[in-house]
């Protein structure tokens, strides 16, 4: 890896040019140089996120094994065995819990729950340690693209031109900007409010969510620290009034006010962390890949934080690139249209899919309409009652059948010994 420095006016020539370094931009970069290709990453490394961490599924896990992070992703992790949901509504016809465990689809565990900042760290370190990637800390402020290639322009001067663009700078994307992609989104009258907990009681390695006229209370386990043997993540969705006022109370309220949501099941709750906030919204383009250039992570999607779909849903947004990239000429214009036509119908369809399963999710607690309770009732009963059924939800939270590239298909060690 070589740090770039200020050159005004300088051009830098690379295949690959990663705009963003987030966790979605330090993948891409990371799957991309592993494939062989000179590579660009581009952006100013994020801030630390207070309270937030990230459960990542089976699939991406297995990604995370392909890029060779998931060693030390698993030192600082907590393995999540199983997700327990609670209907807290208080809706007029009980609803049983329901219990998702790994062991039905024979694996060890769903996933695995980390700080966002400390993956952020993981990969960094390793996208610092590979030769094949050139890492700029600059900001971009405009994009130029045509038939044989893109360009960043950075705010020093410099530009940087690459065969193919991957753009991973967030919702507020520049490169989606000026390809002229459209974007709709839409909000929610909701905050969710995220932190890390230390409790009295074990949380089992069982995510546990319940479910509540405001959105999800979210409780996910995380390693035990020396002084702290159990603790976790919270993520509580609330009105915006609600946030508010609970911002303001003194810690200590708070956190009796946490433990009195979890029913007192974790005991006397602790807050370790500082408090993160942000405001519930959804996002959908037009198209996931435009001439020269493809959408990953939330510049291509956003939703609520139920079911741990965002990052994961972004990883795969990766892994799906690279594999429909993969043995491509990226200086084939006809042979890289096919392509990302293709990553095209693959995001459209896997995306399309989770945010229409999360929206109308959330939509289903916040409104209290008999019908709709009646609706989410039976979804529960059923796949409570149902082991096919249920082993198939399963199966597609961590595994998903409607696209599964090539990177998450096994660990990678199986695949080097196959």
């Amino acid at each position: 890896m070589t740090e770039v420095s200020a050159r005004t006016g300088a051009t830098t020539k690379t295949d690959i040019l990663v705009a963003g370094a987030g966790s979605t931009g330090l993948a891409a970069a990371l799957a991309f140089a592993r494939s062989g290709l000179k590579t660009a990453l581009v952006g100013r490394i994020p801030p630390p996120l207070p309270g937030r961490t990230v459960a990542l599924f089976e699939a991406s896990v297995r990604f995370l094994d392909a890029l060779g992070a998931l060693g030390r992703v698993k030192e600082l992790a907590c393995p999540v065995e199983a997700i327990r949901m609670i209907d807290d509504t208080d809706q007029l016809f009980p609803v049983p819990e329901l219990t998702l465990r790994a062991s039905e689809v024979d694996l060890p565990a769903l996933g695995v729950n980390i700080s966002n900042d400390e993956l952020v760290g993981v990969l960094l370190d390793l996208v610092r340690a590979k030769p094949e990637i050139e890492v700029i800390e600059a900001e971009i402020v405009d994009y130029e693209f045509t038939s044989a290639g893109a360009a960043a322009i950075l705010a020093d001067g410099r530009r940087i031109e690459a065969d193919f663009l991957v753009a991973a700078d967030g919702r507020n994307s520049r490169a989606r900007a000026v390809a002229g992609i459209d974007v709709k989104e839409w909000t929610y009258p909701q905050v969710a409010l995220t932190m890390m907990l230390r409790h009295e009681f074990p949380h089992d390695n069982m995510s546990t969510e319940w479910h509540t006229r405001s959105g999800p209370f979210t409780l996910v386990p995380l390693p035990p620290r020396e002084d702290a043997p159990h603790r976790s993540s919270l993520v509580w969705l609330m009105s915006v009034a609600d946030a508010r006022r609970r911002l303001a109370k003194p810690r200590e309220e708070l956190e009796y006010e946490i433990e009195d949501y979890a029913k007192s099941e974790f005991g006397a709750m602790r807050i370790e962390s500082d408090i993160g906030q942000f405001r519930m919204g959804g996002m959908q383009v037009s198209k996931h890949a435009a001439t020269r250039m493809a959408l990953v992570g939330e510049t291509c999607h956003i939703f609520p934080p139920i079911g741990a779909q965002g990052l994961n849903l972004s990883l795969r947004d990766v892994a799906d690139l690279e594999d429909c990239l993969a043995s491509v000429d990226l200086r084939n214009e006809r042979e890289l249209s096919r392509a990302l036509a293709r990553y095209d119908r693959h995001r459209r369809a896997d995306i399309g899919f989770r945010t229409h399963g999360v929206d109308v999710l959330n939509r289903s607690l916040i409104i209290p309409y008999l019908p709709v309770d009646l609706f989410r009732g039976a979804s529960f009963i059923a796949v409570a009652a149902l082991g096919p059924l249920r082993r198939a939800v399963i199966r597609e939270g961590v595994l998903p059948h409607l696209v599964l590239p090539r990177l998450m298909r096994r660990p990678a060690r199986e695949a080097r010994a196959g």
